[in-house]
């Protein structure tokens, strides 16, 4: 599974305003109503019910906060930069300045844990994650993630 295959250049945010990790959630959530017509409070929700489980903070300030929606056809991918890392629980007790959001269908187990594993590969390359980093145009930032790693490191 490639990025591109859950993930569209309109998934792409960069935040500016965003101070907590609730607002992180919330506003992953208004980006999936958007795109796929569920409910803010349907998806926040879930998201919000995962991240009770323990943090979806990975360290390095990244984080991949992840949930299942009934009701979704297939995985739903968001890309989040923020200007000024929050705190996010992370692992490393690091703040997060990078969030990869994955909603799967119910039921998608292997689809779900693909797209995880994915992102988890494509946001760990330190030479991805350092591009991302460096720039603020979501189209861009849409190219770098899309981008096969084995490009990146040829």
């Amino acid at each position: 599974m490639e990025l591109a295959d859950i993930l569209t250049e309109e998934s792409v945010l960069v935040c500016t305003d965003i101070k907590t990790k609730r607002d992180v959630l919330e506003r992953l959530a208004d980006r999936v109503a958007a795109i796929t017509s569920h409910p803010a409070a349907d998806i926040f929700n879930a998201l919000n019910d995962r991240e009770s489980l323990g943090s979806t903070g990975l360290g390095n300030g990244i984080a991949v906060p992840h949930g299942k929606l009934a009701g979704l056809s297939g995985v739903v991918a968001v890309f989040m930069k923020l200007s000024v890392p929050v705190d996010f629980d992370s692992v490393d007790d690091e703040p997060v300045d990078l969030v990869m959001m994955l909603l799967a269908p119910m039921g998608a187990g292997a689809d779900h844990l693909k797209a995880l594993a994915r992102v988890a590969r494509v946001l760990r390359t330190d030479s991805i994650a350092d591009s991302l980093r460096r720039v603020n145009d979501p189209a861009r930032i849409y190219s770098i993630l899309t981008q096969s790693i084995e490009s990146k490191a040829a």
